[in-house]
Parts: structure tokens; C-alpha cells; sequence
């Protein structure tokens, strides 16, 4: 039987939300890896400009990415232990299970920076 898709049952926004935290994890400019947890601390979130903001090397509407700035969203991540908020130097820290999720969004909403 294959796996089920979002197992826990996580809604748009924080899907959407949680693929974005999880490509900003993978930037060493914006995450620090944890080696000793195998979890990445987001040490900051992008600002948006115009209607949108840049994640990474794409381009993401400020309407996609408006759960980036919803505590309501930080915080259903972390009752469902995808990230925790532990480390005051850190927007939030993904665990090992919230950077493996499979959201399905991969690059859904993402498009290549041109600037």
C-alpha cells in the first residue's frame, strides 16, 4: 500500500508554508544546518518587495508566501512536530520529519528569479 499523501493532514496554507520553509533551509544564507539533530534553524525569512518575494533562486508571490508571517501557521506546524521554536536566534527550527515532509508543492508555485 502506498504511502498516504499528507499523513497529517496539514491544510493549504501550512503546505505551502512548509515548502517554502524547506527550500529556505537548504540556503545557507537564510538556515544553519544542525549536523548533531539533522534539523536546519531558519535564521530568517525573505522581505517581500512588490507582489513578491525571492525564496531561494525563485521567484514566489507575497499571496503564497503569506504564511511565512502567520503565527497561527508557525504554530500548527509545531503541534504536529514538523518545526520548534526552542532556539531564540531562529524564526523556527525544522525537525528531521518537517524537512523530509512530502508537501507536493515542490515547485507548484515557484518560478525562477529573473532579478
Amino acid at each position: 500500500m502506498p504511502p498516504k499523501k499528507n499523513p497529517l493532514k496539514l491544510n493549504k496554507l501550512q503546505l505551502r508554508t512548509l515548502a517554502l520553509a524547506q527550500i529556505l533551509a537548504r540556503d545557507p544564507a537564510m538556515a544553519q544546518q544542525i549536523e548533531t539533530t539533522g534539523e536546519a534553524a531558519l535564521l530568517q525569512v525573505p522581505h517581500a518587495h512588490g507582489n513578491h518575494l525571492h525564496v531561494g533562486d525563485f521567484t514566489v508571490s507575497t499571496r503564497d508566501a503569506s504564511g511565512l508571517t502567520n503565527p497561527a501557521v508557525w504554530s500548527a506546524l509545531a503541534r504536529k512536530k514538523l518545526i520548534h521554536t526552542a532556539n531564540p536566534m531562529a524564526i523556527a527550527t525544522l525537525t528531521p520529519e518537517g524537512l523530509a515532509y512530502d508537501t507536493g508543492l515542490g515547485h507548484h508555485f515557484m518560478t525562477p528569479s529573473d532579478h
